[in-house]
């Protein structure tokens, strides 16, 4: 070891305490950097593995009846490399335990066995062997959800008739990795069973027909051609048309919940090593400073430039090589606990969390890369310094009467103030540095813990305000007006408003998009119109209203014409004018006038569905009553699904949110006490002047730290500002077509930010204060500064 790495070593030992303070704040931004892009990484090779082991399909349709002979023709269409035909129908279920009924989705597995594309993986229990009887495989949340293990029974009605199910092996599906409907994971009510097809086909007569089907395409295939293809041979079969694996539920939940981690890995670190490019820049100045004549005898002795700037190199180096295994360990920790919270409801059969090598590497040369370009600066003052002017101490600041005390309102305040005011006014670059580190701090908890609020949002808007029925019927049919009558007299029943909804493609011109239309009924209190300030808007009695961003994709102005293909039934085809817009933040739907729609439809008066508000009070017996009702093909309480998300939720931010605290912790306790320790360094002649003066250690200390305060006074409301800027601006990054998630902040993410910062700031601020009670003031009064 040469003499100038003996000198690093003992530099380093001597300010060990500054030197791990920003090494912690290096650490946290690689945590969030290594811990992001992990996450990211690892799901989405998770996905991408087990699609090509379960062989997913590419393109789906679903539909009405079709006849299992065409399944040959799809099989010409140029591009497909292999169809699969099934029939799926979703029926309520009535599971032991659970007063409301819940929703099953049930598949019918190919006569030959299993399916060769969207393969199950048998997790527990065993296949069915016996494809005639009741036997069923269930999917693995479900199961989990509701302890259903194999050889338990549940019991589903099956177009009007209860029949009991065994429960014979617990599966996972790529097909359903996402269980939800609408977008919204739905895991507790929603279960997806496979069961033998000559039982499900028998009970929904559908023998010798299919009304779902699968591709899988040759490679380099154009997705387009082929569903254009597959709309024209299956058009007539009441199919509501084909879409792509982009459009298919579980995987866009998936491959959004994915892609904002890419974002957060950006996005967050970037503001966490820019605090610590300011801190390694303000402690090599610092540091530089106060060895200026050891400089000037390095290089009176025959140090070069070159070695001498070398030196103060290596000792940024050391601290980011110090964070730096801190923060991979500590991203590997973070990564490894997300994507754990994720495999619990994103189901995978092998869950396997990796940090690839560039991972970490490249996070350690991002860090070098920043440090070295946040200090070059100061290399440059240590490489130019000529010998002669090092031995000399630094020329002493210009004192002059600050701004406050030119204007006249120097005496207004106490000296001890005064002198606070003169030391920022003084050094505004470093104390307006302080403020924006400090901010940061908060901004980074804003910016990672906003979304809780956003959900939180979405659920009351979307939910209990757009929709305000307790629970939602489907019927088997579409029937006579008149079932309306028979569900309002069911027990507990306070209010009945009718369902019609059909699945339509709009076009305008070049431009189409197949979305659901529905019929709504003007004075309708349970599925009301809101404009974007949340106001009720009254539904026309002709034209069409769109959501807003479907309008805009469509290039659809107010009064423009739209044409409207119908996807079911007669598949009616008409152009209605655009007389609204609505706001939804969910789905891209479109209304029309309830007797409008049936007119379109040419089926008369008739429903779908029904949405129904219930006495509490009654809630066992309705639900008793609806299970015995076989018109009833679902009944959906919405109440259980706001709470499953909104314990999801909370589960996560939990984790989340804890992560976050410590980082942004990390961010204000390095902030605060560098800058604290360097004005102690700079200022303790001063101090000790005063001391030996009369002045009492507490009086000392808030010349110091009354500085600190004042920058967190003014750092606070900013990094409450600075976070909403941040966050806005992830939300940019992280925008998806059928999904708006609100931009909503609450008051008490701001407050639990600026709480997490004050405490770690007054924290490091205490640790300052006992430095300065054990100021030796014989040996500060000594140096020559």
């Amino acid at each position: 070891m040469n003499m100038l790495d003996r000198k690093l070593a003992r530099d380093v030992w001597h300010l060990r305490a500054q030197v791990l303070a920003i090494a912690l704040v290096v650490a946290a931004g690689i945590v969030g950097y290594t811990g992001s892009l992990a996450t990211y990484d690892s799901l989405r090779w998770l996905q991408a593995s087990y699609y090509e082991t379960s062989r997913f399909a590419h393109v789906f349709a679903q539909g009405k009846r079709a006849p299992l002979a065409i399944a040959d023709r799809l099989l010409e269409i140029p591009d497909v490399a292999e169809v699969e035909t099934t029939v799926v129908f979703d029926v309520m279920l009535d599971v032991k335990g659970q007063i409301a009924p819940l929703t099953g989705r049930m598949i019918a597995l190919p006569a030959h066995g299993l399916p060769r594309i969207n393969r199950l993986t048998l997790m527990r229990g065993a296949w069915i062997d016996a494809p005639r009887s009741n036997q069923v495989l269930v999917n693995e949340t479900f199961a989990n959800a509701h302890g259903l293990a194999p050889g338990d029974r549940v019991t589903a009605l099956l177009n009007g008739k209860r029949e009991t199910m065994q429960v014979v092996g617990i599966v996972l599906s790529p097909e359903y990795i996402f269980p939800g409907r609408g977008g919204i994971g739905d895991e507790k009510s929603f279960g997806i069973f496979w069961i033998g097809r000559e039982r499900l086909a028998a009970a929904f007569n559908m023998e010798g027909a299919f009304n779902s089907v699968a591709l899988r395409l040759a490679r380099g295939a154009a997705e387009p051609a082929v569903i254009a293809a597959l709309d024209r041979v299956l058009d007539r079969y009441g199919f509501t048309g084909a879409y792509s694996r982009a459009d298919q539920l579980s995987h866009r939940a998936l491959t959004q919940e994915i892609s904002q981690w890419r974002v957060y890995g950006t996005a967050l670190p970037i503001v966490v090593l820019g605090v610590a490019v300011f801190l390694l820049n303000v402690a090599l100045t610092r540091q530089i400073g106060t060895q200026r004549s050891q400089i000037a005898a390095l290089k009176a002795l025959g140090c070069d430039d070159r070695a001498i700037g070398l030196h103060y190199l290596k000792f940024v180096l050391v601290i980011v090589l110090i964070g730096g295994p801190l923060g991979v360990v500590g991203g590997y920790y973070f990564g490894y606990e997300i994507a754990q919270l994720y495999a619990r409801f994103f189901r995978f059969p092998d869950f396997e969390f990796r940090m690839q090598a560039w991972i970490p590497l490249s996070a350690l040369l991002l860090s070098m890369l920043a440090a070295v370009a946040g200090v070059f600066a100061a290399l440059g003052r240590v490489v130019r310094l000529p010998p002669a002017e090092a031995m000399r101490p630094a020329a002493p600041a210009t004192f002059r009467p600050t701004l406050m005390e030119a204007i006249g309102f120097g005496r207004l305040y106490s000296p001890a103030v005064r002198m606070i005011v003169r030391d920022i006014e003084r050094k505004p670059v470093r104390a307006l540095l302080t403020m924006f580190g400090i901010a940061a701090a908060v901004a980074v908890m804003i910016a990672g813990s906003w979304w809780r609020d956003a959900v939180d949002y979405l659920l009351d808007v979307e939910i209990q305000m757009r929709d305000r029925q307790q629970v939602s019927i489907a019927l088997t049919e579409p029937t006579s007006t008149s079932a309306m009558y028979a569900l309002a007299r069911l027990p507990g029943v306070l209010r009945a408003e009718p369902d019609r909804d059909v699945a339509v493609r709009l076009s305008n011109g070049t431009r189409t998009y197949r979305t659901s239309l529905a019929g709504l009924r003007s004075g309708g209190q349970m599925r009301p119109l809101l404009d974007a300030n949340l106001q009720q808007i009254a539904m026309p009695g002709s034209g069409i209203v769109l959501n807003r961003r479907l309008a805009e994709r469509l290039d659809l102005k107010l009064g423009d014409p739209v044409h409207v293909e119908i996807l079911q039934g007669a598949r009616a085809q008409a152009t209605l004018t655009v007389s609204g817009f609505s706001h939804e933040l969910m789905q891209l739907p479109a209304y029309i006038d309830f007797d409008a729609l049936n007119r379109l439809l040419g089926e008369g008066d008739a429903v779908s569905g029904a949405r129904l508000q219930i006495d509490r009070t009654q809630r066992e017996a309705f639900f008793r009553e609806i299970k015995q009702t076989p018109r009833a093909a679902v009944a959906v309480e919405i109440g259980p699904i706001i709470r499953n998300v909104r314990e999801n939720t909370a589960r996560n931010i939990l984790f989340f949110t804890s992560v976050l605290s410590v980082m942004g912790a990390a961010i204000a306790f390095g902030v605060v006490y560098n800058n604290a320790r360097i004005a102690l360094a700079e200022r303790a002649w001063d101090l000790a002047s005063l001391r030996v003066l009369g002045f009492t250690r507490g009086e000392v200390s808030s010349l110091l730290l009354g500085e600190l305060a004042v920058e967190l006074i003014v750092a606070l409301p900013a990094g409450a500002l600075l976070g909403h800027w941040l966050s806005w601006s992830m939300l940019q990054l992280m925008q998806h077509e059928t999904l708006t998630l609100p931009f909503v902040i609450a008051p008490r993410t701001y407050a639990l930010a600026c709480l997490v910062v004050l405490i770690a700031s007054v924290a490091s601020a205490l640790v300052v204060r006992q430095r300065i009670d054990q100021l030796d003031l014989v040996a500060v009064l000594k140096t020559r500064e």
